[in-house]
């Protein structure tokens, strides 16, 4: 997006299925991971769009996991977070202990704790781009056999 940032840092980035196993880069005894893993999955069930996991716990305090995904209606902004809580609540017992954004619905964040999640619009999404200033963190793409199959066509 922008010419004046350049990362010379090393990217781990891995491709993986929707399964129900867990992505090889986190680990068992990772609570955090899973839940950052659970949280992509129920973003998946909503159709949101470039689902990213970025674990961010080696090079930040603010959390152990970001979690940002691409919602491309307000509506489905908001359906995504929604799901997002529901699937928390129900799965872990868990409720975030801070949201923003979710009337303005085009950049909706859900602090959890040790997991933030990002549900964004395309174009919020590239304007501040965080995959870029967390480009250091170790990656993890989520990505389902529809999105695989889309890309073969």
């Amino acid at each position: 997006m922008t010419d004046s940032f350049q990362t010379n840092f090393p990217r781990q980035s891995v491709t993986v299925t929707n399964s129900s196993a867990l992505s090889p880069l986190i680990d068992d005894n990772d609570v955090s991971g899973k839940m950052a893993w659970t949280i992509a999955e129920a973003g998946s069930d909503r159709k949101a769009g470039d689902i990213l996991i970025l674990k961010i716990g080696d090079v930040s305090y603010l959390a152990d996991y970001f979690v940002m995904m691409t919602g491309y209606s307000r509506v489905q902004v908001r359906a995504i977070a929604d799901a997002v809580e529901d699937k928390l609540e129900t799965d872990w017992s868990r409720r975030p202990l801070r949201t923003e954004g979710k009337s303005e619905a085009t950049w909706v964040l859900l602090d959890y704790g040790e997991v933030i999640v990002h549900v964004m619009f395309p174009k919020e999404r590239e304007f501040y781009n965080l995959e870029a200033f967390w480009g250091h963190a170790e990656r993890i793409d989520y990505t389902t056999s529809t999105t695989k199959s889309r890309e073969l066509e």
